[in-house]
């Protein structure tokens, strides 16, 4: 019904539990979140993925949809905020827009600490604004106990004509570990597997799965493609399409605690463009995979990991070095700070990559959120030629302080806060590093023209080595005999 209602909790509980008894279960998340998803993938055993009715096309979110729901048995579908909140006055990018565009039925979840009676109005409030959505039935969360259950249920059978499919009693159990930018990514914890498996239990033990299950069954059938996308283990990537005729290249991807914030299909996008990708740990690892084309850093949270990235001072000169030998790079929030001089949080400053002339420093507050629009400068190294304003989203509590003038912008800021409200996208070298989040959907397809410039780098690399070699194997005039 509204934010913090505990529908993540309970959507990733239900996924654990239908999982749990052999239930293939595709997970999605509405909007552009990475730490909802992390989860919700790690209960189900599958990449949970983001549909996001302002960064794709109508079009896109069907085919996404029916593509990943074709293998398996239960598509669940986490919106975000409550059920009618959205940017647009008119709704249309709501999670009720994207239940109708689905043909998806609705399970409410309903924070009822406090509520008894009161709660009969809010369903019938809830029906009431928009008639042609069907709420298919309501769970209630944060319940007091066996009686207040009891005059819930009792209520809302005699005043609506809504279900109640579960009733969840508050539990500190049931809580999952949040921070200052919201829910802490699965990884970071050892017992992330045991969390969510307990919560798994104690959801099937207060929801009806079988009146769940009934419920999804009742949803209009999916024109379903031919070729389903296959299961993969969570954590890993999708599979990809078929493969471009290009030559494949070889890209470092950064994920550990400190980073992981990547979109499944995107990684895949990658792979369909030609990328192997190699991942490696910038807390651990001493130097990059070897014969490196490219690095992506996507966000994550190095304020939390400084000492350790500091620390690691052979990684950090090793992609220094490799920066200004020429290697492409492309770094979005997370990364840009690690590229930064230093990283400053808390009183506290740690060395960081320094490959970008500035400084990062951590604030209380949120400096950058929401969605952003941007156009292409003309110094973006690998532009989108002829493509309308580029759309993504940012939030960070960093800024970038104590820039190089010099420095050259890809972006400016249309809608958002980049940089410094007017700029976004650090150009340095070979590198892309911006506090936008991308992804490659509504036409943005940033995977396949990285790729190409990746390509066009060691291309024009091995031209140069090819022209200095002759000069490198002559013997010297002036050799002893």
């Amino acid at each position: 019904a509204h934010k913090s209602s505990g529908k993540t909790t309970l959507t990733l509980g239900l996924a654990a539990a239908f999982a749990a008894r052999g239930t293939v279960v595709q997970p999605y998340k509405k909007g552009p979140d990475y730490i909802d998803p992390m989860w919700l993938g790690l209960a189900a055993g599958r990449p949970c993925i983001n549909l996001d009715p302002l960064l794709m096309h109508a079009g896109e979110i069907d085919a996404v949809f029916a593509r990943h729901a074709a293998g398996a048995d239960l598509a669940l579908v986490e919106g975000n905020k409550g059920l009618y909140d959205g940017l647009a006055l008119d709704g249309s990018n709501s999670n009720a827009a994207l239940a109708h565009r689905l043909g998806l039925p609705v399970l409410l979840v309903i924070d009822a600490r406090g509520m008894t009676r009161g709660i009969a109005p809010l369903i019938l409030g809830y029906q009431a604004f928009d008639r042609d959505l069907r709420i298919g039935g309501v769970i209630l969360n944060r319940v007091g106990g066996a009686r207040h259950e009891a005059k819930l249920r009792a209520v809302i059978e005699h005043y609506t004509d809504v279900p109640v499919l579960g009733a969840v009693h508050d539990d500190a159990r049931l809580a999952l570990v949040e921070r200052h930018l919201g829910l802490m990514p699965d990884r970071e914890l050892d017992d992330a597997a045991a969390r969510v498996r307990q919560i798994g239990e104690r959801v099937a033990a207060q929801v009806d799965l079988g009146r769940v299950f009934a419920l999804a069954e009742s949803a209009p059938a999916l024109p379903l493609p031919a070729k389903p996308a296959l299961a993969v283990p969570h954590g890993a990537t999708l599979p990809a399409a078929a493969e471009d005729a290009a030559p494949r290249v070889r890209i470092g991807v950064a994920r550990d605690k400190a980073f992981g914030f990547y979109y499944p299909d995107d990684l895949a996008a990658l792979e369909a463009a030609g990328a192997e990708l190699l991942p490696f740990d910038t807390l651990r690892d001493a130097r990059l995979p070897p014969a490196l084309d490219g690095v992506i850093i996507g966000g994550g949270f190095p304020e939390l990991f400084m000492g350790e990235l500091e620390a690691n001072v052979a990684l950090r000169t090793a992609l220094h070095r490799a920066i200004v030998d020429g290697l492409p790079v492309h770094a979005e929030c997370g990364g840009l700070m690690y590229l930064a001089r230093t990283l400053n949080w808390n009183g506290r400053s740690a060395q960081m990559v320094g490959a970008i002339p500035g400084d990062a420093v951590m604030h209380a507050r949120p400096v950058g959120r929401g969605y952003v629009r941007l156009a292409e400068t003309t110094e973006h190294p690998w532009p989108h030629a002829g493509a309308p304003a580029i759309l993504g989203h940012e939030f960070h509590h960093s800024s970038l302080e104590n820039v190089d003038p010099g420095v050259r912008w890809a972006y400016h800021v249309l809608r958002g806060q980049g940089v410094d409200g007017k700029r976004d996208g650090v150009c340095v070298h070979n590198v892309l590093a911006s506090y936008a989040h991308l992804r490659h959907t509504g036409g943005n397809d940033w995977p396949r023209r990285f790729m190409a410039f990746v390509r066009d780098v060691k291309r024009r690399d091995e031209a140069q080595l090819a022209r200095l070699r002759p000069a490198l194997t002559e013997e010297p005039a002036w050799s002893a005999r």
